[in-house]
């Protein structure tokens, strides 16, 4: 029996909430069908007092506007839905998803603006309520606040001051273990880092060999290509961040717009002070991460993507930058805090305020059990299909879409995000959900030898493979010099309530799916150092083309893979039957230098953008991004309603009048370009 409790990943411990077919009515020709919601069924926890509903547009609509004379309100000015409402004592209707005016446009287009937060008495249930509701032509959706626990009961191994200590004195002393003629970072603890670069050298004993040489993300020949770039951002959805990580604050996402602490919302997002991202917990823009139940898993997750790189102290990292240039920028969006759950709200919300402040890559290293788990073992089964999910979690649904539709620029490198999520860690012959959906990656995790972690999920909705463990694979390598939980797990940050070295190791899926997170930023800074452009799927199929086949390391001798589960209880040996794993890996395993290999020649060229700005306005863009050179000129057709010039390198056009006109830029080519301006657009040229 495989072992079922290394449960490194965070899953949502609630169960499907089952929302039957939805029914039309009848419709002349261009109207879009209203979707008549029955009654949510659902068996787990959940908030009460609150029910999150999705309103017909007209509906949202009349809210909206009462809401901008009266602020919070109780009534929507439908009156059948104001009836019910009256009934149950509703005391507040609250947006889900604040205004943002640069942002509100596609909002509405995607329907979020619909969405409501409905809170009432406590003489009435939320199962009650949600009967009520669904029975209303006004309501499209009913979905619960489900409340979202971390359910795995597995503490970080700390990485001892002494021996982090001895690696740093081995690397002064250039003793360090480095590959043969690589780009290696100069980071002391890098040697210890297989899951980045290995040469095949690390796990070899008494004539068992389980290690590989390059059964890693192949970062060594990628960081020749590139190592990261600031321009790319990935929103790591978990506990907070230990912002102040010598090895991790660098690298850590500013939102430029913002004051630290600040109690305003300076830069008119939403969100309050919301400067390194923002807490959806506690609703605040202070990011915690020293709690005496937080387990560092955050800061952990953020390592392994971009820790700086070559700065000559701790880790190095997938896409951390090479010190010249800067590393991928991590944005926190904190849904976990200390031993408080999350909810349904909050992970929402988290989602589209990711993709509206600029990340591309959307970390999650959590969701739900299996469909396909053993129920003895983890009590319970999740999404069993694309289907139950679909209409189990409508709002996560509409928010994930919102951000793999929103997300990154036409104008950048990459037009809609990629959502990365762990495949799970119950052994079983599925990934789990929301990774398991066809527009996200999921995440199987490996050892050093290519074979799977003996706790990951494999098969039908697994996309892709990474590292991500299994010490209990490497049971014979466990003594007083190697501490059970470190030997094959992947080495990276932790805040120093945890560890106070300020490292530690962690293993299972949710470490596999920061690698993948890693290496698509990785990628997505080389396309934007070669000016090239991808649509988000073509990325990710840029992924899945260029892994790692990792099927052969399943036969022969390794067919049957043994291990120790539990090493402190002295749990008996155990084995993995490899055929059931052979093709239910995904594409492969990430590897990092064949898909920069890839970049070189695949997407469009960036040209220059067409521009948008207010009448009084301006907006400022730098043409290098878009074309080599190291002069620029640039020209207005009509003076009269724009005036653009080159200051300091950068573009300048000031909106004069409403209306349009053609322009010109040339560097090392000519690109034309419109710039329009309209009353309605603010300074950054958003409408």
């Amino acid at each position: 029996m495989r072992k079922t409790n290394k449960d490194m990943k965070y899953r949502f411990l609630y169960g499907l909430m089952l929302v039957a077919a939805l029914s039309f009515v009848a419709c002349s020709d261009g109207d879009v069908p209203a979707p008549k919601p029955v009654e949510p069924q659902i068996s787990a926890p959940y908030i009460e007092g609150e029910l999150l509903v999705k309103f017909t547009p007209e509906v949202a609509d009349m809210i909206s506007s009462v809401e901008q004379t009266r602020g919070a309100v109780t009534r929507s000015g439908a009156p059948a839905l104001d009836e019910v409402l009256s009934t149950i004592k509703s005391y507040s209707l609250e947006r889900v998803f604040p205004v943002d005016e640069r942002t509100e446009e596609r909002t509405r287009r995607e329907g979020l603006h619909q969405w409501y937060v409905v809170r009432f008495g406590a003489d009435f249930k939320a199962e009650q309520v949600a009967e009520q509701l669904s029975t209303l032509g006004e309501v499209q959706s009913v979905d619960f606040n489900r409340t979202i626990k971390r359910a795995y009961n597995r503490t970080a191994t700390p990485l001892s001051i002494e021996r982090l200590t001895a690696m740093e004195q081995r690397a002064q002393r250039g003793t360090t273990r480095a590959g043969e003629g690589e780009a290696v970072m100069n980071d002391p603890l890098l040697s210890m880092q297989w899951h980045l670069v290995n040469n095949g050298d690390m796990f070899c004993k008494d004539g068992a060999v389980k290690s590989v040489r390059d059964a890693d993300v192949q970062c060594a020949e990628a960081w020749k290509r590139s190592a990261g770039d600031e321009q790319v951002v990935v929103a790591v959805l978990d506990e907070g961040i230990f912002v102040e990580h010598p090895d991790l604050k660098d690298n850590i996402w500013i939102n430029e717009g913002e004051v630290w602490h600040s109690h305003e919302d300076n830069d008119g997002n939403g969100y309050t002070g919301d400067i390194y991202g923002y807490n959806f917990v506690k609703n605040t823009g202070v990011i915690t991460w020293n709690n005496a139940f937080d387990s560092g898993h955050g800061s952990h997750v953020a390592g392994v993507i971009s820790a700086v790189n070559n700065n000559g102290i701790g880790i190095s990292s997938v896409a951390g930058g090479d010190g010249s240039r800067g590393g991928v920028k991590i944005m926190v969006c904190q849904i976990f805090s200390g031993n408080t759950g999350s909810s349904a709200l909050a992970v929402a919300r988290a989602i589209k305020y990711a993709a509206d402040n600029g990340a591309v890559v959307l970390q999650c290293s959590w969701g739900y059990v299996s469909g396909a788990a053993n129920v003895y073992d983890w009590g319970e089964q999740g999404f069993a299909s694309q289907e139950e999910w679909e209409s189990g979690a409508p709002l996560e649904k509409n928010s994930l879409d919102y951000f793999t539709h929103n997300a990154g620029s036409p104008n950048g490198p990459i037009e809609g995000g990629v959502a990365i999520f762990a495949g799970g860690n119950e052994s079983a012959p599925a990934a789990s959900y929301p990774g398991a959906y066809p527009d996200f990656v999921a995440v199987a995790a490996t050892a050093g030898d290519f074979t799977p972690a003996v706790y990951s999920n494999y098969g039908p909705g697994t996309t892709i493979s990474a590292p991500g463990g299994d010490q209990d694979y490497y049971f014979e390598y466990a003594d007083e010099d190697h501490w059970v939980g470190e030997v094959g797990c992947i080495l990276s940050t932790l805040p120093k309530h945890v560890s106070p070295s300020g490292y530690g190791y962690m293993e299972g899926t949710s470490m596999a799916c920061p690698h993948v997170s890693g290496v698509a930023a990785l990628g997505l800074s080389y396309a934007a150092q070669l000016r090239r452009h991808f649509k988000a799927q073509d990325f990710i199929a840029l992924m899945y083309e260029t892994a790692t086949p990792i099927d052969q390391y399943m036969t022969g001798i390794k067919q049957y893979k043994r291990y120790v589960a539990d090493l402190l209880d002295s749990a008996p040996m155990q084995s993995l039957d490899m055929k059931d794993f052979k093709g239910g890996m995904g594409h492969g395993q990430i590897n990092a230098y064949a898909l920069l290999k890839a970049v070189e020649g695949a997407g469009a060229e960036m040209t220059f953008p067409n521009l948008y700005v207010a009448v009084g306005g301006q907006t400022t863009v730098s043409p290098s991004m878009y074309m080599e050179g190291s002069s620029f000129t640039v020209s207005v057709s009509d003076s009269s309603v724009a005036t653009a010039e080159v200051v300091d390198g950068m573009v300048v056009v000031k909106g004069l009048k409403a209306g349009q006109t053609a322009a010109t830029i040339t560097g090392s080519r000519t690109d034309k370009f419109v710039i329009t301006v309209r009353k309605n657009a603010n300074g950054n040229g958003w409408l």
